[in-house]
């Protein structure tokens, strides 16, 4: 059974550069939901290598990069607000 996990990472990256390489990077992984935050309902195996490839270019002096992992349960609740054609990604995936 393949288990996936929804995960929201939101970022504050100090360098334009290093910013553009992240979100370059989580885009491969999930939806922008907003300027800095991503939806990613992605493997287990591919949480790790998501993780390791941001730990590769973000500053851990200058940035900030954070996870959330959201249970079935929490999903269920998300409330969206405001003008916005995104959805997230799990709407689409089984």
């Amino acid at each position: 059974m393949v288990i996936k996990k929804f995960i929201v990472v939101t970022y504050d990256i100090a360098s334009d550069r290093r910013r553009r390489k992240i979100s370059e990077l989580l885009e491969e992984y999930g939806v922008r939901v907003n300027e800095s935050v991503f939806e990613c309902f992605i493997k287990s195996e591919k949480v790790k290598e998501m993780k390791a490839k941001v730990e590769k270019i973000a500053n851990k002096k200058k940035d900030v990069v954070l996870f959330y992992f959201l249970c079935s349960s929490c999903m269920e609740k998300i409330e969206k607000l405001g003008n916005t054609s995104i959805e997230p990604k799990i709407v689409y995936m089984v």
